[in-house]
């Protein structure tokens, strides 16, 4: 197969999953001013699950920053880089070189959906747009409510049927 250490690959790798973070984040993607549904959150937790936290949360940094720029969908603030930065952190803390479970799924769903998604996200809109703070949480919280389960399944398959069938991938 590949050797994950090849630093060469990857680079490619880590790539080609930003590239798809745009494309879910920004492209395919339901998305009013308040709200976004995406799959976006896939390719950060593939890159956590092979690479890491550092590398998971830089890309998906970096992802955000490109994405910005390429395909803009509101003023560049930085809080929506710091919340990805945090997302890809927290899904290479909890996945990078542990055994697949639901638990552990369901778990960095519920940081990333209610901590990060809802909270500082929700006040990164409302200092961006200074709109009623209770205007804009039950449509937050419907997304998160939606969202939290489609994260911790989606991860959980992916942890399980996709990245464990990977062979000949070293660890770190």
């Amino acid at each position: 197969m590949f050797n994950k250490n090849n630093h060469v690959m990857k680079l490619v790798i880590i790539s080609l999953l930003i590239a798809l973070e745009i494309l879910l984040t920004r492209i395919f993607c339901i998305q009013t001013p308040l709200l976004r549904i995406s799959f976006g959150f896939l390719p950060p937790a593939l890159t956590a699950m092979l690479y890491g936290p550092l590398w998971a949360g830089a890309a998906y940094a970096l992802g955000d920053l490109i994405g910005g720029y390429l395909l803009p969908s509101g003023p560049f603030f930085f809080g929506f880089t710091l919340t990805a930065f945090l997302t890809g952190l927290i899904f290479g803390i909890m996945f990078y070189n542990k055994k697949p479970g639901i638990c552990r799924c369901i778990i960095a769903s519920g940081i990333i959906s209610f901590i990060i998604n809802l909270c500082l996200d929700t006040l990164w809109l409302y200092i961006l747009m200074r709109e009623g703070l209770i205007a804009i949480l039950p449509i937050r919280i419907l997304k998160i409510c939606i969202m939290f389960p489609v994260i911790a399944f989606t991860c959980y398959f992916f942890q399980t049927k996709v990245i464990s069938k990977i062979s000949g991938i070293q660890t770190q």
